[in-house]
């Protein structure tokens, strides 16, 4: 029954399971908390506040730092999210009834965490209110539908692509960086997030049943459920981070230290830049940019 629901009607069904797996407890990740902490261990004191509070794009911050923190992410994810499948897998075939449904909701909450994270790193807006639990009043609209271009990416749906590119370049045109609300909910991007939406319930149905076939034997299902999660969820995070880190949103702006005085390669006469330039000292260096 619940499997013909999904089939007629799998845009509405795929919607209900992410506002339920939203729901689930440490699915949220807090933006600032998330870019201090990972963002500490690589980044001067100065360009963490400025990425919390700008973008790690605004904040100068490198595309090799941020995929190196994206990678380190993936890793974390997949190993927690791998384990949690394999226990879930323990009981076999007579707890699947109940072990199935639990195990699809918190692999959905994994790729939200992940979803997340890789958002933050790549200069998107806090995705959840600031305020309260996640339940599935807050979660605005436009919020749903950018979380669902993002799983759309995540399973190789080229709309999803070409739709979080254009949601990306009305970001990168805006001073303050939000979700742009009408194009998500009204424009020319919500009729693709209807479609990723039918596409994504149909996956769910099939993964459903994946899950379900490989809990069928004790034991022995702990290492198949495990396995098939780390051999499909890793390679999906790895496809929204590539898409996310090629976007003009994440691209670093240029970036001046305070305290340094920047000196521009191709001055016209270098002897005369050099001149203007105050005497180096304790408190100036020059920094040559190209």
């Amino acid at each position: 029954m619940a499997t013909n629901k999904l089939i007629e009607n799998p845009g509405a069904s795929f919607a209900t399971l992410l506002l339920r797996s939203a729901r689930l407890p440490g699915v949220r990740v807090e933006r600032e908390a998330y870019l201090r902490t990972a963002l500490a261990r690589h980044c001067s004191e100065y360009e963490v506040a400025m990425a919390v509070a700008g973008t790690p794009a605004a904040a100068g911050i490198s595309l090799d730092v941020l995929n190196r923190l994206a990678d380190e992410s993936i890793r974390y994810e997949t190993a927690k999210v791998s384990a949690l499948s394999a226990a879930a897998g323990l009981p076999g075939a007579l707890a699947a009834v109940a072990t199935v449904p639990a195990d699809l909701a918190q692999y959905i909450g994994h790729m939200l965490r992940i979803a997340q994270k890789l958002a933050y790193l790549y200069s998107w807006p806090d995705l959840f209110p600031d305020d309260g639990d996640v339940d599935g009043e807050q979660i605005d609209d436009a919020t749903r539908s950018i979380l669902t271009l993002f799983f759309g990416v995540m399973y190789g749906t080229h709309s999803a692509n070409v739709a979080v590119g254009q949601v990306a370049k009305a970001m990168s045109e805006q001073v303050i960086k939000k979700l742009p609300q009408r194009a998500l909910t009204q424009g020319v991007v919500y009729p693709i997030v209807k479609r990723v939406a039918a596409s994504l319930g149909v996956e769910m149905t099939k993964q459903t049943f994946a899950k379900s076939v490989s809990k069928a034997i004790p034991l022995v299902g702990a290492a198949v459920s495990g396995t098939l999660t780390f051999a499909t969820y890793r390679p999906m995070a790895k496809r929204l981070k590539t898409h996310l880190a090629g976007l003009e949103l994440a691209e670093p702006a240029p970036h001046v230290i305070p305290g340094e005085v920047v000196q521009d390669q191709d001055a016209d006469s270098p002897a005369a830049a050099e001149a203007d330039v105050p005497k180096q000292g304790r408190d100036w260096r020059i920094v040559k940019r190209k």
